[in-house]
């Protein structure tokens, strides 16, 4: 119980317990991240379905801001540091760095926030009256991704969340959860597509980046969210 409440206590505002915990608790709770992501899940598809009630428009907007609350902005924090950094960077890695170290936020990671809260805004009302409820199993799907980023790719940072990922996840939780994913994709065809942004985004990491941070995690468990809501309301469109 231990890893559940660390990994939700980091990746959610939800009130836990406080814990005693080891090294051995932080590096399980890292492979929990997935269960965290179903628990996000879960509020923000209530919400969305509640909102639906009043009209699509509402469900949208309780949704999206379910889902900023629940996870503190945590992510959305990463997407605008990643973004300042490649938009100030001019293909010097250092410099990247040490934009996505600064605790301000510019002008490319304002504009990317709020590209991306409107994108999940209208794909939200598109899934409102129709598929809604995998809704509750994107944010698990997307917080597979860190764990493939953290056994395929490099750590920028040698003591930053990046590396810590890195020496917590083993091949089998990656195998482990990617086979999860696939098998609830016979029930919800879109789901199947994560993996495949996941790998695409990996790519994309390596060859913009040379590696990760916990930043790029948190990017990329917001671009991973939103290839899969896009996928689900093209899936239901009739």
């Amino acid at each position: 119980m231990t890893p559940l409440i660390l990994a939700l206590s980091f990746l959610t505002r939800l009130p836990m317990p406080r814990v005693e915990a080891d090294e051995a608790d932080f590096a399980a709770a890292i492979r929990l991240y997935p269960v965290a992501g179903l628990v996000i899940g879960a509020i923000v598809a209530g919400a969305l379905r509640l909102g639906a009630i009043v009209n699509p428009w509402a469900g949208a907007l309780a949704a999206l801001i379910a889902w900023v609350w629940v996870t503190g902005a945590l992510h959305l924090d990463g997407l605008a540091d990643l973004s300042d950094g490649l938009g100030a960077a001019h293909g010097d890695r250092s410099r990247l760095l040490a934009v996505m170290a600064d605790p301000h936020i510019g002008s490319f990671g304002v504009v990317t926030l709020v590209m991306q809260l409107l994108a999940k805004l209208v794909l939200l009302h598109a899934l409102a009256l129709a598929a809604w409820p995998i809704v509750a199993l994107i944010p698990a799907a997307a917080r597979v991704g860190p764990l493939i980023w953290a056994r395929v790719l490099p750590p920028l940072r040698p003591g930053g969340l990046g590396a810590l990922v890195s020496r917590a996840v083993r091949p089998f939780d990656m195998i482990a959860w990617i086979m999860v994913v696939l098998l609830l994709g016979l029930a919800y065809p879109p789901l199947v597509t994560a993996p495949l942004v996941i790998v695409a985004l990996s790519l994309w990491f390596r060859r913009k980046l040379g590696g990760v941070t916990g930043d790029v995690h948190g990017a990329g468990i917001e671009l991973t969210e939103t290839a899969l809501l896009l996928a689900a309301v093209l899936y239901a469109r009739p």
